[in-house]
C-alpha cells in the first residue's frame, strides 16, 4: 500500500521542510500559506520570502511594492498602483464626528468598502465601520453625578455628559427606509487610532504597528491570522477574514497603498487606516468626503488652525472609553 502523499503547498509540508530557513522568512512564508490556491500561483517567489517591511530598506520596499503592482494587475485586468508615500513630518491625524448631526444613512460604511477593496456580497462584506442605532434617552441626574456615566465607557470633556444612552450598544447592519429615524440616535465607530494601541501590544510577529503620523497598520504579508489583536482591540474595529476576499475584478480600485487599500487575502485581519492612500496626498478619507451632512471632520493635530484641532480647542468633545489609557486620535461632539 503506498504511503500518501501530502500536498506539495501545504502548511505542514511546508513547515518539515523548512529548517534552514531563517525565522523571519518562516513566519513571512507561513502567513502566506493561508492565501488561496489562485493567489499563490500568481504570486511571485521573492514575495514569499520578502522581510517585514517597516524594517526593508527603501529599495527593499520599493521591490515589495512592484511585485504587488504586477501581481495585482494580472489579476483584476487594470493598472494596479501600490504606493508607499511614508509619514509626513509635523503630521498628526485626527478625526472629529458631531453625533448630533449624523443621520444613520451608512453612506460612510458603503464608502468606506468601496475606496478600501473590502470583500462583498451578502456572507462575505466586510465593513470597517459600524453605525450604532440607538433609542433616544438621557442619564439620570442621579448618573451624572457620579462623574462617570456606568456602562457607557465615554468621558466628556468638561463637568458634563452627553446623554447618547446608557450603554454603548446597539442595532449596526440595519437596513431603515427613511433616515433619521423617529426616536433613534447613531453612533459610527470605527478604528480610533490609538496613541497607546493594545492590539500593537500583542501581535506576536510585529506586523501591526503605529505610523509616525497616527494611522495604525497592518503588514498584511507578515499577518499570520492569530487574532490576539482582534481579542485585544476595545472598539471591536478589526476584521479577519474567513475566506478568500469577494472583489471583483470590475468594482476593485486600483490606486492602493502598501499599509491601506491594496487586496488583502485570506486568514489576515484587516482594518481602517484613515485612508492613508488619500490622506497621505493631501485629501479627506472617503467616509469624509461622502457624509451629507458634515458631520465627519478630519485634519492635523499639530496644527492649532485645522478644523480637528478648532473642534477640540471650542467644543465639548469625548473619547471612547477613555479610562482604558488607549489615548484615541478619533473624537466626539456636539453643536
Amino acid at each position: 500500500m503506498e504511503a500518501p502523499v501530502e500536498k506539495p503547498n501545504s502548511r505542514r509540508s511546508f513547515l518539515k521542510s523548512a529548517g534552514s530557513l531563517s525565522i523571519s522568512s518562516l513566519l513571512g512564508t507561513a502567513a502566506l500559506m493561508t492565501m488561496s490556491d489562485d493567489a499563490r500561483a500568481n504570486m511571485e517567489w521573492a514575495e514569499w520570502f520578502q522581510g517585514n517591511y517597516r524594517l526593508m530598506s527603501e529599495e527593499e520596499k520599493a521591490l515589495a511594492r512592484a511585485r504587488l503592482e504586477r501581481r495585482y494587475s494580472r489579476e483584476y485586468g487594470k493598472k494596479v498602483v501600490v504606493d508607499g508615500t511614508p509619514a509626513q513630518e509635523g503630521v498628526l491625524m485626527g478625526y472629529a464626528l458631531n453625533i448630533k448631526k449624523c443621520i444613520g444613512c451608512r453612506r460612510c460604511a458603503k464608502a468606506c468598502v468601496e475606496e478600501n477593496n473590502q470583500s462583498r456580497g451578502k456572507d462575505q462584506e466586510i465593513e470597517w465601520i459600524r453605525v450604532l442605532k440607538m433609542e433616544k434617552g438621557e442619564f439620570s441626574q442621579e448618573k451624572m453625578n457620579q462623574g462617570y456615566p456606568e456602562g457607557l465607557g465615554i468621558q466628556v470633556g468638561g463637568n458634563a455628559y452627553t446623554p447618547v444612552g446608557d450603554v454603548l450598544e446597539g442595532e449596526h447592519y440595519y437596513q431603515p427606509d427613511a433616515v433619521p429615524e423617529k426616536d433613534a440616535a447613531y453612533m459610527p465607530i470605527a478604528c480610533m487610532q490609538c496613541e497607546k494601541p493594545p492590539c500593537v501590544k500583542v501581535c506576536p510577529v510585529r506586523t501591526t504597528y503605529r505610523e509616525a503620523d497616527g494611522p495604525v497598520v497592518i503588514d498584511y504579508n507578515w499577518c499570520i491570522g492569530c487574532r490576539m489583536c482582534m481579542s485585544a482591540c476595545p472598539y471591536w474595529a478589526r476584521r479577519f477574514n474567513w475566506s478568500d476576499p469577494n472583489l471583483p475584478k470590475e468594482a476593485m480600485n486600483p490606486v492602493t497603498h502598501y499599509l491601506g487599500n491594496r487586496p488583502r487575502m485570506k486568514g489576515v485581519v484587516e482594518k481602517c487606516t484613515f485612508c492613508i492612500q488619500r490622506s497621505r496626498q493631501g485629501r479627506y478619507p472617503a467616509c469624509v468626503e461622502v457624509c451629507p451632512t458634515g458631520a465627519r471632520k478630519f485634519g492635523n493635530l499639530l496644527d492649532p488652525n485645522s478644523e480637528v484641532s478648532r473642534i477640540i480647542a471650542r467644543k465639548n468633545v469625548f473619547r471612547l472609553k477613555a479610562e482604558l489609557n488607549t489615548f484615541p486620535k478619533f473624537f466626539y461632539f456636539m453643536d
